[in-house]
């Protein structure tokens, strides 16, 4: 089984939003064929707690406004570390800089196909690194 039609669309259009919000980092899995709950998953970061709340905001505003999409379920918002949108099809997860590292959630995804994402989102590759300076943030560009 491969992702939907539709899930790649919103997928496309999340990591948009999250990169014109200068979300760092941005990737997406089909997961699919493993997971039975949902078709995709979008990760990014930011490297603060304001800048989490602000991509997770401009997420869902351009899923709400041009694909009529609203999450199910919201989570993390209060704390703004790592915060998880659930739209069923896909899930969205903005995390903290930090929170990225330790958790690492691309090396559980790794064997999964990666979804091409528009070309803003891929320029984001890397500027956790960049923030950061020379510390390894365990990110592959």
């Amino acid at each position: 089984m491969t992702a939907t039609d539709r899930s790649i669309e919103l997928t496309r259009a999340a990591a948009q939003a999250a990169a014109d919000k200068l979300a760092h980092d941005v990737i997406a899995y089909d997961v699919s064929d493993v997971l039975s709950i949902t078709d995709t998953f979008l990760v990014a970061s930011a490297p603060n707690d304001r800048q989490v709340r602000a991509i997770v905001d401009a997420v869902e505003d351009k899923l709400r406004d041009e694909l009529d999409a609203k999450p199910v379920r919201r989570e993390g918002e209060r704390e703004g570390r790592w915060v998880l949108l659930d739209y069923v099809d896909i899930v969205v997860h903005v995390q903290h800089s930090e929170e990225r590292v330790f958790y690492a959630l691309e090396r559980l995804w790794k064997d999964c196909p990666e979804i091409p994402l528009p070309e803003d989102a891929v320029a984001t590759r890397g500027k956790g690194k960049e923030h950061a300076g020379a510390a390894d943030d365990g990110i592959d560009s």
